[in-house]
């Protein structure tokens, strides 16, 4: 079964790419995975996070980058925010404007 990545906007799939050089083969190595196995890999790639949220954990040299993503329908998920950590504990901030455009998918089922 292949699964499909979608972003939720350009800015998203820009903030993604933009990701430092080593932490970014790692996401598009998980991305590669999910698409071919699906997003349930379990840690160290993949992360249920709460309310139907969930994150790819991308960890490189120059730090950790993360993913939020949630289902969209079938086989399709959409990539809801990116950003590149910088403390231990993912920021609260982050993670509200992941929920946000979640409940946006969520309102167009």
């Amino acid at each position: 079964m292949n699964w499909k990545i979608e972003f939720f906007n350009e800015t998203v799939e820009d903030e993604t790419l933009a990701f430092p050089d080593k932490i970014l083969a790692k996401m598009l190595h998980i991305f590669e995975m999910i698409q071919e196995n699906g997003p349930n890999l379990g840690k160290p790639y993949t992360d249920a996070f709460g309310d139907g949220l969930f994150e790819i954990r991308a960890k490189g040299q120059e730090g950790i980058g993360r993913s939020f993503f949630c289902y969209a329908s079938g086989t399709k998920i959409v990539i809801l925010h990116s950003f590149v950590k910088k403390t231990q504990k993912t920021p609260q901030k982050e993670i509200d404007i992941a929920l946000k455009r979640k409940k946006e998918i969520d309102n167009e089922k």
